[in-house]
C-alpha cells in the first residue's frame, strides 16, 4: 500500500522557502503584529547598555512574543524561548530572533505600566469598532495564587506561637547539655559543640521572628508576607491562601473587558465606584449602569457611584425592596446646562438641591426633597420594648444614667420616611417614668405614621432651632433582571483566564507587576473574543485605520 509522503529532509533546495507563505492570511499572528507595530513604545525600557556588546532587542518584538504567548497559553519565559526555537508561527512574527529566557522575563518584570497601558490601547480599538455597548458594566471580584507559600506567611498569633515554641526548644536543649555534662558517658548522642549550633540556630529564628512581630506592631497591618508583601492572606474556594483580589469590569453586550483593577483587600466592600469609573474612562462614555453582588454592600461607595454618574445595581444584603439615603439638603439654583450635564460635580450638586440630573431620567434613581413638618412619637410598650413612628419595634440597646436607649438600625436603613436630623439610624432616650417621646418627622404627604397623645409632652431639644429643616431622599430600587444576567458576564472571563489559559496563580511579584502580568491574560481573553465577534478582516481594519 502507498502513502504520502513529504519531501526529504535531506533534500538540497536551490532557493529556500519563504516563512510568509507559512502563515495563513488569516492568522491570528497577523492581528497581533499589526496592532503592535502601531503602538507608541517610547515608554518601554531597553535593556542597559555597555559601550561594547551587541545592542538590545527591539522591544516590538518582545511584546509581540508576550502577546502570542498569553493568546496561546503560554506564559513561562523559559517556555517562550524554547517556542522561538521551533514555531514557524513565531519565526515569522520575530524574523527568527530566539532572545534568551532572561531577556524575555526581563522585559515584563521591567514594563509593568507600559504593558498594563497596552491593554487598555487594545479596549480603544474595540471601541472604535463598536464592539462595547456601553450600557451595561458587571463587575465582580475573583483571587489569583500570590508568589507567597503559606509557609512565608505570618500573623500575630503565629509569630507568638513560634516564639514560645523556640523558647520551649532552647531551654530543652539547655538542660540537654547540663545533662551531658552530668552524664559519664564518652559519647553522649549530641555533643556540647552540636547543641550549642541548635541553640545559636534557635536564637538566630526567634530574632528574626520578633523582627517580624515588630514591623507588624509598628505598621498597624495584621498580617506580614515575605515574599509578596504587598499580597495578602485571603479566604478563598479551597481555604486560605497568599492571593491578590482582582477585580474586572465586563461589558454587558459583547462579554468583553472594560477594565480591572488588582488589589490586596480580602473583601469587594468599597471598590465599586473605584473599578466601574476605570472602566467608564477606557470606555469614553459619561453615564453607565453596573450590576454587582451583595459583596459589594457598602453605602458610602453606592452613594459615591451616583454622585459620579454611575446607576449602581448591587444585590440586596441587608434591605429588602429598595435602598433609601438622606443627604443634607443644600439651597441652589440649578440651570438646565447644569442639569443636562454629565460632570460629577454638576450631578452631585444636582442632588443636594432635590433635582434629578436628566441623565438618570428613567432609571431606578429618584431623588425627592422632604420637609420637617409631621408630629409623630416613639411610645414605649408594656414589653419593654418601643415602637417608632412607622410601627417598627425598637430594642433597648444601652443605658445612658437613668435612662434607657433604644434604636433599629435596619429598620432606619430602609425607612423613606426619616425622624432625625442626621445620617445614622435613630436612638431613642427613655427615662425611667416617660411613656412617650414626640418627635418631628421627614415625611412624604401620604405617610401613615403614629399619632401622639393629646396631653404629650416635648421633650427639651424638640424646638431646637439649628436643625435642618430639609433632607433630601434619594431612593434606588434594584433591577432583579439584571442582577440575574451577572453571573453570566463576570464568571465566563474569569474562568477562561484561569482555567483555559492556566493563569489561576501568578508567575510576578508585587501589584504593579502583577497588573501587568494580568494585562497580558486578559488582553488575550479580548483579542480572542474580537476575532470571534468582528472577524479576522473588521479587526485587522480597526488596527490599521
Amino acid at each position: 500500500m502507498k502513502y504520502i509522503e513529504g519531501s526529504s529532509r535531506e533534500q538540497i533546495t536551490f532557493l529556500p522557502d519563504c516563512v510568509e507563505d507559512y502563515v495563513p492570511e488569516n492568522s491570528p499572528v497577523r492581528i497581533i503584529d499589526a496592532f503592535v507595530e502601531g503602538l507608541d513604545i517610547s515608554e518601554f525600557r531597553h535593556s542597559t547598555l555597555n559601550d561594547t556588546g551587541r545592542p538590545p532587542y527591539n522591544p516590538r518584538d518582545l511584546l509581540k512574543l508576550y502577546i502570542y504567548g498569553y493568546f496561546n497559553r503560554i506564559r513561562s519565559s523559559r517556555k517562550l524561548m524554547e517556542e522561538c526555537g521551533r514555531n514557524i508561527e513565531l519565526f515569522f512574527l520575530l524574523n527568527r530572533l530566539k532572545p534568551d529566557f532572561r531577556t524575555i522575563a526581563d522585559f515584563r518584570k521591567d514594563n509593568a505600566a507600559a504593558l498594563k497601558k497596552v491593554f487598555s490601547e487594545f479596549v480603544k480599538v474595540c471601541v472604535k469598532l463598536g464592539l462595547y455597548k456601553r450600557e451595561l458594566i458587571s463587575v465582580d471580584g475573583s483571587k489569583f495564587r500570590a508568589v507567597n507559600s503559606d509557609d512565608n506567611c505570618y500573623n500575630a498569633e503565629i509569630l507568638r506561637k513560634k516564639l514560645a515554641r523556640i523558647d520551649e526548644n532552647i531551654s530543652k536543649y539547655l538542660s540537654r547539655l547540663d545533662e551531658n555534662d552530668r552524664s559519664e558517658e564518652d559519647t553522649p548522642a549530641l555533643s556540647a559543640e552540636q547543641i550549642k549550633e541548635v541553640v545559636a540556630e534557635l536564637k538566630q529564628r526567634k530574632e528574626k521572628y520578633e523582627g517580624y512581630l515588630k514591623q507588624l506592631d509598628e505598621s498597624g497591618k495584621t498580617q506580614i508576607l515575605t515574599t509578596d508583601p504587598e499580597a495578602h492572606r485571603m479566604h478563598s474556594r479551597d481555604g486560605f491562601h497568599c492571593c491578590y483580589n482582582v477585580q474586572t469590569a465586563v461589558d454587558g453586550g459583547s462579554h468583553l473587558i472594560a477594565g480591572y483593577n488588582v488589589t490586596g483587600q480580602n473583601t469587594d466592600q468599597g471598590l465599586l465606584n473605584e473599578t466601574v469609573s476605570m472602566a467608564k474612562e477606557a470606555l469614553d462614555t459619561e453615564v453607565i449602569e453596573a450590576v454587582a453582588d451583595k459583596g459589594y454592600e457598602s453605602r458610602a461607595d453606592i452613594l459615591n457611584c451616583i454622585y459620579n454618574g454611575i446607576i449602581p445595581n448591587v444585590d440586596m444584603k441587608y434591605d429588602k425592596k429598595e435602598r433609601v439615603f438622606d443627604v443634607e439638603y443644600e439651597e441652589n439654583e440649578i440651570t438646565e446646562e447644569e442639569r443636562s450635564s454629565t460632570r460629577p460635580e454638576d450631578i452631585q450638586k444636582c442632588i443636594k438641591a432635590g433635582v434629578l440630573p436628566d441623565c438618570y431620567k428613567g432609571s431606578a434613581i429618584s431623588v425627592e426633597v422632604r420637609e420637617e413638618g409631621t408630629v409623630s412619637c416613639f411610645i414605649r410598650n408594656p414589653d419593654g420594648t418601643v415602637t417608632c413612628p412607622m410601627g417598627n419595634i425598637l430594642t433597648k440597646v444601652k443605658t445612658r444614667g437613668r435612662n434607657t436607649i433604644y434604636s433599629n438600625k435596619d429598620a432606619c436603613r430602609q425607612c423613606a420616611n426619616r425622624c432625625t436630623s442626621g445620617r445614622g439610624h435613630k436612638t431613642v432616650s427613655f427615662g425611667p417614668d416617660t411613656k412617650v417621646v414626640l418627635v418631628r418627622m421627614f415625611a412624604s404627604p401620604d405617610c401613615k405614621c403614629l399619632k401622639p397623645p393629646p396631653k404629650a409632652v416635648p421633650h427639651n431639644s424638640f424646638y431646637r432651632k439649628d436643625k435642618p429643616k430639609k433632607k433630601v431622599i434619594i431612593r434606588l430600587k434594584p433591577d432583579r433582571k439584571k442582577l440575574k444576567e451577572r453571573k453570566c458576564l463576570s464568571e465566563h472571563p474569569f474562568g477562561t483566564v484561569k482555567w483555559h489559559h492556566g493563569a489561576y496563580y501568578l508567575l510576578c511579584k508585587g501589584k504593579e507587576k502583577v497588573s501587568a502580568e494580568l494585562g497580558l491574560s486578559f488582553l488575550a481573553y479580548n483579542l480572542k473574543r474580537a476575532l470571534n465577534i468582528a472577524g479576522f478582516d473588521k479587526l485587522l481594519a480597526a488596527i490599521k485605520g
